[in-house]
This record gives structure tokens, sequence and C-alpha cells, in this order.
């Protein structure tokens, strides 16, 4: 099954830029994922399995590097556009 998660961070620091561009970066390192960046948020296309596993990997990372930040998240199924 094909999905699109719908993701936007919001870290709770004054220089919120930086962990923004970084866990973008991230998802874009991902092969097994297509990422689609505009000006509110990111999308991330694939496998379940595999947009799952990536928002885990760098949801974990970003709060391991960050001190408080937020991600807001919705997941579509059989997304049109992937």
């Amino acid at each position: 099954m094909r999905v699109a998660a719908d993701i936007s961070l919001y870290p709770i620091a004054d220089d919120f830029l930086p962990p923004i561009r970084d866990v973008i970066e991230r998802l874009e390192s991902h092969e097994s994922v297509e990422v689609v960046k505009n000006p509110m948020s990111t999308q991330v296309h694939g496998k379940l399995d595999d947009v799952m596993r990536v928002l885990q990997e760098e949801i974990g990372a970003t709060f391991q590097n960050t001190q408080k930040a937020v991600f807001v998240i919705k997941i579509l199924n059989n997304p049109v556009s992937s």
C-alpha cells in the first residue's frame, strides 16, 4: 500500500530554521521514499513500511538533536500523486 505523509516540524527555539533544514535533508537521503517540499510542510511518499521506517528514524534523530520540538503528521492512504 502506498501512502503520503504530510509532516511539519516546529522546533521550540529562537533559531528554528536549522533543525527544519536538517530533517528535510535527512529525509531526502532515503532512496526508498519520495520527498516533496512546499512552504508549509513536507510530504513523504512511498510504501507504508518504508515511509513509517524513515519517519521513525528521522523523528528520533530530530528529538535527539533538538531540545524541544513538535511534529505534526497527517497520513493519507492511496495518494493520487504517488
